[in-house]
């Protein structure tokens, strides 16, 4: 009895060795699948360096960050607000740039926000004018050329106008002009041609209210760019002064039916909230002229918000427009 209660003794005790044997093992085998897995963490880690050379990759027009003339793009900006904070067309600005979409902005980005100099456009033409390939044998074929290149546009408009200051002084001559008065008649041509040139820079402009309604909102710089002109829905919004449609429709967030016209290289109008837009971009309108209903399109009550932009800062415009 007692040698049978050992070997009952030493069975259970090999039968406990062999059953923590065993839960060793399973430990062990249950610890490899975590170092698998902080394994495969491992690899995403590196996968995210692939994100920092995609970061790395500059955007487009980046050489030109900081440049003065260029605008570096911002979260939530649209195209049509660099316009109006620039004090141009946003169209232009997607010329200007080459945009095939102006509607894809990417963070980062610069783009030019004044036009390109005159100079380098119209000394592209003047490269091909020069006549030194006529000697050479190969000349025939370079004729056909250069008589192609008058059919360009930009040629032609280029190379009168830089010639047109060096013709002038030898055709008004002060003793023809002093002499008789009919002379004076085709001397004031050439003055009609230059008169276009000062009127961009010109701030003198004749400005009238763009509503008659009370003034409910004046301009104070941060929380309102413009003033707020009070009345019913259907009143007549009239330009402030004459321009040119560079804007028109809502895509600029808090300002609804929104027109923008641009009267000058210096000054921008906005009219925002209108019920109804009577106008198209790209035309011409006169002072005084009807070219929207007062509404209350994104706006809590019906008003005409009104901004002027001097080279795209909002100013007062109660500064600008006549007294009442």
């Amino acid at each position: 009895m007692g040698a049978a209660f050992l070997d009952r003794r030493a069975w259970l005790g090999v039968l406990l060795l062999g059953l923590l044997l065993s839960g060793c093992g399973s430990v062990q085998t249950y610890q490899a699948p975590v170092e698998d897995r902080l394994g495969g963490v491992a690899k995403p880690a590196a996968v995210g360096s692939d994100p920092a050379a995609m970061a790395a990759k500059p955007a487009p027009g980046a050489e030109n960050a900081g440049k003065s003339g260029y605008y570096t793009v911002k979260p939530g900006d649209t195209l049509i607000r660099i316009g109006l904070d620039s004090g141009q067309s946003f169209r232009d600005i997607a010329r200007w740039n080459n945009m095939e979409n102006p509607n894809r902005l990417e963070v980062g980005q610069v783009v030019r926000v004044v036009p390109p100099p005159a100079a380098a456009l119209a000394a592209k033409p003047l490269a091909p004018a020069s006549p030194s390939p006529s000697p050479s044998a190969p000349a025939a074929p370079a004729a056909p050329t250069a008589a192609a290149a008058p059919d360009k546009p930009a040629p032609p408009l280029a190379l009168p106008v830089a010639q047109q200051p060096v013709v002038q002084p030898a055709v008004a001559l002060p003793a023809s002009t002093v002499a008789s008065g009919p002379a004076s008649g085709p001397a004031s041509s050439p003055g009609a041609a230059k008169a276009p040139q000062a009127t961009p820079g010109d701030d003198e402009i004749n400005w009238l209210w763009p509503a008659n309604g009370p003034l409910v909102g004046g301009f104070d710089e941060i929380k309102n760019k413009g003033v707020d002109i009070g009345g019913s829905a259907g009143d007549p919004v009239l330009a402030a002064a004459d321009g040119r449609v560079v804007y028109v429709g809502a895509g600029l967030r808090g300002y609804g039916n929104l027109i923008i016209l641009k009267h000058n290289n210096t000054y921008l109008t906005a009219y925002a909230h209108n019920q109804a837009l009577l106008i198209k971009e790209d035309q011409s309108v006169r002072r005084g002229q009807k070219i929207a209903e007062m509404g209350n399109s994104d706006a809590d009550r019906v008003k005409l918000h009104f901004e002027v932009r001097r080279q795209g800062k909002p100013v007062d415009p109660i500064k600008f427009l006549p007294p009442r």
